[in-house]
């Protein structure tokens, strides 16, 4: 227990394994030393040497033995990347408009997450192409083929907000059109309080929390929906005693934490919990969602949904904004429903739109209402509003 609680009070200070680790072995052998000093042992030091040593051999086996890495895929065609001025480099997909009169004002999608990435353009895109949009999507920093950031603390919302405005500029656009599935709606609503005058449009698709202190009695999270085999998946993942040892490290020191299970393994090591989840995106009995080759981002989910938990209200701004603001509804939806009416009440130029039979994914299992809603939003068509205080879906 010595051992143990020196190793942790010096990797809150000093982010370094060999030191902190090696903290825990010094104290290791210093109680052994003293328990043989107090036994009258003539061979002390052997004594606490073999008790150190066996103790960090065991330690070891269960605490340091790396999880298995995904494999590392090839890049597909038609990924590119932008260069950001720290050096940093965001993975994207582009697809230019391809009929129809072409739109001034592209498209941007947001992943959700943060740090779970789409593999490719999400659905619609050929759509939006032959009305004449280009569509770009990215993978936000810290996830998929994106740069992995040295220091984790630097995972912010901030960080997301500034990226994407970098984009905007990359793209040589003076406004654009965010469209931001889950937690990509959060941040987009984070983006639109930041640079109001860059949004022509924003659609927020099943979006996460506009501000996790609006309701902080809700709880937004599919996993106590798991059952059976993929309950079972779960919690051998989240319970190993490596993810344990991580998530203490996290608590105390997210540099720490890095520093001992790497990005590549902590990626891994999410994947295996995401695709748990797969099931969770739609209606009971529903399609399940299929995984891909597109990395997750263990340390950006981790420290920008920290870092999310801190920022501060941006409500106050967003009611002042007459920007034209699209928000759908899943029927099925595991974001709590006041979370998601927030987005209507919050914005003065939303339009609320409910989708039955589809979950948080909704394009899973009611593609075609989604992209009308999209598309009649983008023409500036009228659309069936929902205007209820009460959950839609009963």
């Amino acid at each position: 227990m010595a051992g143990l609680l020196a190793m942790l009070l010096m990797a809150a200070v000093v982010p370094v394994p060999v030191v902190f680790l090696g903290a825990g072995l010094l104290v290791l052998f210093l109680v052994g030393w003293g328990m043989a000093r107090l036994g009258r042992l003539r061979a002390a030091v052997l004594f606490a040497a073999g008790w150190s040593v066996a103790l960090a051999l065991v330690f070891s086996l269960v605490f340091l033995r790396p999880f298995p890495a995904q494999p590392v895929a090839a890049v597909p065609a038609g990924v590119a990347f932008w260069s950001l001025p720290d050096g940093t480099r965001l993975a994207y997909v582009h697809s230019p408009a391809t009929g129809g009169v072409r739109q001034p004002v592209p498209v941007v999608f947001l992943h959700g997450g943060p740090g779970t990435p789409h593999e490719g353009l999400p659905y619609g895109t050929k759509e939006l192409n032959a009305a004449g949009y280009d569509v770009y999507g990215y993978d936000q920093i810290g996830a998929g083929r994106s740069t992995r950031l040295k220091d984790v603390t630097k995972y912010t919302v901030a960080r997301n907000v500034a990226d994407l405005e970098a984009v905007r500029t990359a793209i040589k656009a003076d406004r654009i059109i965010v469209i931001g599935q889950s937690w990509g709606g959060s941040l987009a609503a984070q983006y639109l309080a930041a640079h109001p005058d860059r949004v022509e449009k924003v659609a927020f698709t099943s979006p996460g929390e506009i501000w996790p202190k609006a309701h902080p009695e809700t709880e937004v999270s599919p996993w106590n929906r798991l059952t059976g085999a993929d309950k079972k998946r779960y919690d051998s993942l989240v319970s190993a005693p490596r993810f344990l040892f991580q998530a203490v490290l996290l608590g105390l020191n997210p540099r720490a934490a890095h520093a001992v299970v790497g990005d590549a393994e902590a990626d891994s090591r999410l994947h295996e919990i995401a695709l748990t989840g797969r099931g969770l995106g739609g209606c009971a009995g529903g399609p399940e969602g299929t995984g891909h080759n597109n990395p997750q981002g263990f340390y950006t989910n981790q420290l920008t949904n920290a870092d999310f938990d801190q920022i501060a209200d941006p409500r106050p701004v967003l009611r002042t904004l007459k920007t034209p603001a699209l928000v759908l509804r899943a029927e099925c939806d595991y974001v709590p429903w006041v979370d998601t009416r927030e987005y209507r009440d919050t914005l003065p130029g939303a339009t609320m739109v409910y989708i039955p039979g589809a979950g948080h994914g909704i394009t899973g299992q009611a593609g075609p209402a989604y992209l009308n809603a999209i598309m009649r939003f983008l023409a500036g068509q009228p659309l069936t509003a929902y205007k209820g205080e009460a959950d839609p879906a009963g």
